[in-house]
């Protein structure tokens, strides 16, 4: 008999492009700071690197976790209890449901740089939220653990 679900976790990094943009942003600043002479330039390198790989690290620092009975998703934490069937979508589906097919009540945890979805139904008659949008790199893992962690909290 299993006690508890194995737990999920995934970080929607940034994708590698976006740390080389970073050091683009540094570049720039530096670039405007060279009238003003090499230390500007260098501080302008440096600070400029600095905050926009801090804006990427923070954009890309959201979690998606099974814990116990729960899911949280972001600041969002949901008991699987709460929680219907996942349906796992593919590049072009999980496109549709975050652009003309979305409800405006839905609750969605996207990364346009993750190209896969997990959409999940809110069962609870209470919540005004007919569904979750949640972007994952593993789909399948994560609706597994979906899965296991409703059958091992309705046992």
């Amino acid at each position: 008999m299993q006690l508890s679900a194995p737990p999920y976790e995934e970080r929607l990094t940034a994708p590698r492009s976006w740390w080389a943009m970073c050091l683009l942003v540094g570049i720039a600043m530096a670039l405007v700071l060279l009238p003003f002479g090499t230390l500007p330039l260098l501080g302008g390198l440096v600070g400029g690197t600095a905050v926009a790989a801090i804006v990427a690290s923070s954009y890309g620092s959201v979690r998606i976790r099974v814990v116990g009975d729960s899911l949280v998703a972001g600041e969002a934490k949901i008991p699987v209890t709460a929680l219907g069937e996942a349906e796992i979508m593919d590049q072009e589906e999980a496109r549709a449901w975050r652009t003309y097919k979305a409800d405006p009540r839905a609750f969605m945890l996207l990364r346009a740089y993750i190209p896969t979805a997990l959409r999940v139904r809110v069962t609870d008659p209470q919540d005004p939220t007919p569904y979750l949008y949640l972007s994952t790199r593993e789909p399948q893992r994560l609706a597994a653990a979906l899965k296991s962690a409703r059958t091992t909290a309705q046992a």
